[in-house]
């Protein structure tokens, strides 16, 4: 079992930032993809972003240009910042760690944090 423990949600209006932390396990940066996942009431859960072991990363187009994916292995801590936020935006982001997975943002990661709240007010 791999834990991820996700921190840094909150409430902001239209055009602000928040950046999300999640704390994961060392070994999981060494060979792990890493992502971030959302989830919307009524919908479906939508990969944000994913960072793979060799740095590549991959973005969900609705993001583009206004999230970024990054890692801190010295701290265990993989991040999302988020920048220029839209009341779309508002969702449960999740933290999610995979083994054997290639760069990917399908929600088919094996391991997935209990989620932090973001919400946008328009």
């Amino acid at each position: 079992q791999v834990q991820l423990v996700e921190s840094g949600g909150g409430s902001v209006q239209s055009g602000g930032s928040l950046r999300l932390s999640c704390a994961a396990p060392r070994y999981t940066f060494a060979s792990f993809l890493m992502g971030w996942f959302r989830q919307a009431p009524g919908k479906e859960r939508e990969g944000v972003a994913a960072i793979d072991s060799d740095g590549k990363i991959k973005y969900a187009d609705s993001v583009k240009g206004r999230f970024t994916i990054s890692q801190d292995h010295a701290k265990s801590t993989l991040y999302l910042e988020m920048d220029s936020l839209k009341p779309e935006d508002t969702a449960m982001y999740y933290c999610a760690a995979d083994p054997g997975l290639e760069l990917t943002l399908e929600p088919i990661f094996g391991y997935y944090g209990q989620g932090t709240q973001v919400t946008v007010s328009s």
